[in-house]
């Protein structure tokens, strides 16, 4: 069973197949999926949302491989705003997001990965969570440094948009603890 989330401008709720025409009308745009893996398909095919959730996303769920939710503004929980991924399969690819455009620029995704890390290590209890990003890629990079991740690697990775140097940015159990702890002490009076 995955949670539900609410940080405090968003719900974070479990993907559905359901979700899928919402997901079509807001991804399909180049700014959205160039640094994404090669294997979203471009142009986005009608059916792509629909297919992915039903053949991909829903199934790997069920397998406790991957958990993925929906984000949602708490003002208009009726509508989803992006989506957020966490995998345990590959070791340096365990969290990947997209958000529509009217949103992005506002810190909404940095909550949602606060929320979805806080879950990656202290009810999955994996020991480090590790996220690429095409260099050129700065607005994700962003959201890593944001939280505390710090980069660890360089490798060339494929994505819709062509091949890339790729940062591999990491973030241990104990770092996020420690950031955690740190952020909690600096917010009481």
């Amino acid at each position: 069973m995955i949670p539900i989330f609410q940080t405090s401008r968003l719900v974070l709720r479990p993907l559905e197949l359901s979700d899928a025409p919402q997901a079509q009308a807001l991804f399909p745009h180049w700014e959205i999926v160039r640094f994404l893996q090669k294997i979203v398909p471009w142009p986005y095919p009608p059916d792509g949302a629909y297919t992915w959730c039903r053949e991909f996303a829903l199934p790997a769920m069920a397998r406790g491989e991957e958990w993925h939710w929906t984000l949602r503004l708490k003002s208009s929980p009726g509508s989803m705003i992006g989506c957020i991924t966490l995998r345990s399969k590959d070791s340096n690819n365990n969290r990947g997001f997209w958000l529509g455009l009217p949103w992005q620029g506002r810190g909404l995704m940095t909550e949602a990965c606060e929320a979805v890390t806080d879950y990656w290590f202290d009810v999955l209890k994996f020991p480090v969570l590790r996220a690429p990003k095409a260099i050129p890629n700065i607005a994700s990079r962003r959201i890593s440094e944001k939280t505390g991740m710090r980069m660890v690697a360089i490798e060339e990775h494929d994505y819709v948009s062509g091949r890339f140097p790729t940062e591999i940015w990491e973030i241990t159990a104990e770092e996020w603890r420690a950031r955690k702890k740190s952020r909690d002490n600096a917010s009481r009076p």
